[in-house]
């Protein structure tokens, strides 16, 4: 990662856009599978939104220019993810991994687990 924290271990963008899509489709498919019934879930132009019942809204979303995922989270704000290999998606601010932070804060927000690996 360079020290502007906007690294990756992505060397071009078209597999920037398969890695993120591949992302993107994964997280749509098990949150649809595990919590369909609870969340409204919707993948759309590389933008994944989450609606709770509670109110609060997920959205994830490809940032090219970057390389990275960015997420906006009712839980816990803003997170942005490089893509390391060997590693997945991983936090630029810490070493949370997308997957892993998602999966903590939708078990938290409907009290029903669901994992992602």
């Amino acid at each position: 990662m360079n020290a502007s924290g906007s690294g990756t271990d992505m060397g071009d963008e078209s597999a920037f856009q398969a890695e993120a899509d591949k992302a993107l489709a994964i997280l749509l498919e098990r949150i649809d599978d595990a919590l369909g019934d609870e969340l409204d879930v919707d993948l759309q132009g590389g933008v994944l939104t989450i609606d709770l019942d509670s109110g609060g809204q997920y959205v994830i979303n490809k940032h090219a220019p970057n390389r990275q995922i960015w997420m906006s989270s009712p839980a816990s704000g803003a997170s942005h993810f490089a893509y390391r290999a060997g590693a997945g998606w991983i936090a630029t601010r810490s070493d949370d991994a997308l997957y892993d932070m998602l999966a903590r804060e939708l078990t938290a927000a409907t009290g029903k687990p669901i994992a992602f690996a």
